[in-house]
């Protein structure tokens, strides 16, 4: 199906966020024309996007950002529609009280994350800063809903339209960035953890490992076998990501060269698709983050798509300029590592936009809802209604909603029958 749009002038900000909205959202093609009279003379489905109304088509007022460049100072306040917020409000005349594109590309964008801040040690971005968080709709998919309320307005101005359904998903990623807490490792690393342990008074801690290296029990982070029958049984698709960095204050699982991690990446790969754990380091080295991606591809005998940032900075929008340049396809990072919600306002995947180049790249970014970090100290049961309420708004407008959890998070015998108990109510 295809709408016509009228727009006066053609921008690539334009481009990008009608094809999000339009087309990855609601499903219909979209035909920009920048002619009145053939607008007017166009029979089909169709609204427009300008300073001023044409006639009695559906119509959406712009406020402007779509036709700037760069990144300005934007003076706007938020305000209520009908339940939702709202901002970069316009006049009564249009059919939105607000320019519902304007408003979806700064959030998309990060336009927000552009401006100067103060970086923290987890998200590089300050939750606190984000204009979600400081108008509490972090745990609404606002993108989606704004979009879902004017595909209502164009039904009701076209009944014959027929928008495409989409279909409401969840997707479940695991961050392997220690693959075993104790076995593996060599005597020289168990000695000096143990010796770290005795001075630091963690005794159990000693006793734990002795077991594991004796085989009397099993190591906590080897959680593989439990994950792919639990995924087995309730039919869902794991997908793995695994660190491959050089040892260092950062990274301490075992070395990539060992058989018995490629065996272990071998085989999960038998189960869900597999993906790169970035280490630190190269979040901030492309020739680092060069040497992780040609590792994985020489043990996995396959292009890398996708990569997952879970437990250091993300380092935007650099980051995402590096695994462009490496041609990833594909990324799930953005969110927020101690917050539940949408990072970006939307639970949809969407194409990276360098606002400094102003271009639109190949990277898709799929966000995620929740990570494992989020859950540290809280009680599990407890927040499984609060995503149970997540769930029912994100189906309304037939999202997706991605889980990023680790190997280590199922550690615990508690907190892995929990976030069990919480991914069969989310699937």
């Amino acid at each position: 199906m295809e709408i016509l749009v009228y727009i006066p002038k053609q921008t690539p900000r334009i481009n990008y966020i009608f094809r999000q909205i339009c087309g990855r959202i609601l499903g219909f093609k979209v035909r920009f024309c920048t002619k009145v009279e053939d607008f007017i003379a166009f029979d089909g489905v169709k609204f427009s996007y300008a300073k001023k109304r044409l006639g009695n088509e559906v119509f959406v007022q712009k406020f402007g950002l779509l036709d700037e460049q760069g990144i300005n100072d934007l003076n706007f306040s938020v305000g209520d529609w009908n339940g939702l917020p709202a901002f970069f409000r316009i006049s009564a005349e249009s059919d939105l009280p607000f320019d519902i594109f304007s408003a979806s590309f700064y959030l998309l964008t990060r336009y927000e994350e552009y401006q100067p801040h103060v970086k923290n040690d987890v998200d590089s971005y300050p939750v606190e800063e984000s204009l979600a968080h400081e108008n509490d709709f972090l745990n609404q998919p606002v993108v989606d809903l704004w979009a879902y309320r004017l595909k209502a307005i164009l039904e009701e101005k076209f009944p014959d339209i027929k928008f495409p359904k989409r279909r409401f998903k969840s997707e479940f990623l695991i961050g392997v960035s220690e693959s075993f807490a104790h076995r593996h490792r060599g005597v020289v690393r168990f000695i000096g953890a143990s010796f770290r342990d005795f001075f630091q008074f963690k005794l159990k801690s000693i006793y734990d490992r002795f077991k594991t290296l004796t085989r009397i029990q099993k190591d906590p982070y080897d959680i593989y076998d439990e994950l792919i029958d639990f995924a087995k049984s309730n039919k869902l698709k794991l997908d793995f990501f695994f660190q491959l960095s050089n040892y260092s204050r950062y990274s301490k699982s075992i070395s990539y060269n060992k058989r018995i991690y490629h065996k272990l990446i071998k085989s999960m790969g038998d189960y869900g698709d597999l993906g790169l754990l970035p280490g630190f380091e190269a979040l901030s080295s492309f020739n680092i983050l060069t040497k992780e991606k040609i590792r994985w591809e020489s043990i996995v005998n396959r292009n890398l798509e996708k990569v997952l940032v879970k437990n250091y900075p993300l380092n935007f929008p650099e980051g995402y300029l590096n695994f462009n340049k490496l041609e990833i396809s594909k990324d799930f990072s953005m969110g927020y590592q101690q917050n539940i919600g949408f990072r970006a306002g939307t639970c949809s995947s969407f194409q990276f936009y360098d606002l400094n180049l102003e271009q639109v790249s190949g990277l898709i970014i799929q966000p995620y809802v929740l990570n494992g970090n989020a859950l540290k100290g809280r009680d599990i049961y407890k927040m499984i209604e609060e995503m149970k309420s997540l769930k029912k708004t994100v189906k309304s407008v037939d999202g997706r909603m991605n889980f990023v959890f680790e190997n280590s998070d199922f550690a615990d015998k508690y907190s892995k029958n929990a976030i069990f108990a919480m991914i069969k109510e989310m699937i």
